[in-house]
């Protein structure tokens, strides 16, 4: 059975990020908030957080995760970032982007795209995650809650306690969170190309 931890959005409680740290430092598979719906998340370092996520979404090995992460210097080192796209980038975030790009050797394999060998990245507003990433000191492994069958992430905390109580071991509510989804950039070759349009503005990587 899952723990249920509600936490402020906007002035999240350090000692329940504490224990929520603590929880992933300890294996778990969580599903918290974030500025694009619900999500997903573990350690990097959690293989068997990465199978459970996958086996929850029904995906496979092709499926692009995304590193969480706290700021554009943390997100330099698990991606290549070339000229251009640096600039870009680092002028769209943090903000409602997910950007795939070439993984470094600090991302473990499993979590790279099994062919192009790249990772998906982000850098998010909300206070909450904000705070989770600062408390732990490492990107978090993230994928978006969109169960199979469904096109929307979701959106409320209770919802998901009901639904995946013995598929992940704790869920974070925060208050109803936004639905609309990251605009998805792959810069992965020489010139960006946009994926999937959702909350950042698309025209300036087009």
């Amino acid at each position: 059975m899952a723990r249920y931890l509600d936490v402020h959005p906007e002035n999240p409680q350090q000692r329940l990020i504490d224990q929520v740290v603590d929880q992933l430092r300890d294996d778990a598979l969580i599903a918290y908030p974030t500025d694009s719906g619900y999500a997903l998340g573990c350690q990097l370092g959690n293989r068997d957080g990465r199978d459970r996520i996958l086996r929850i979404r029904e995906l496979d090995d092709k499926h692009h995760f995304t590193l969480m992460c706290r700021d554009f210097a943390q997100l330099g080192q698990f991606v290549h970032v070339n000229n251009t796209a640096f600039r870009a980038i680092k002028a769209a975030t943090p903000g409602p982007y997910t950007f795939i790009l070439p993984a470094t050797g600090e991302v473990p394999r499993r979590l790279m795209h099994a062919k192009k060998k790249t990772v998906g990245v982000r850098i998010p507003t909300f206070p909450l995650v904000q705070a989770l990433l600062d408390t732990l000191g490492e990107p978090l492994l993230t994928s978006t809650l969109i169960l199979p069958g469904e096109t929307e992430a979701r959106t409320q905390g209770w919802e998901i306690k009901e639904e995946l109580d013995h598929q992940v071991d704790l869920v974070v509510e925060a208050g109803e969170v936004p639905a609309e989804p990251t605009t998805v950039v792959d810069w992965s070759g020489d010139a960006p190309e946009v994926m999937r349009v959702g909350a950042g503005d698309p025209a300036r990587f087009e």
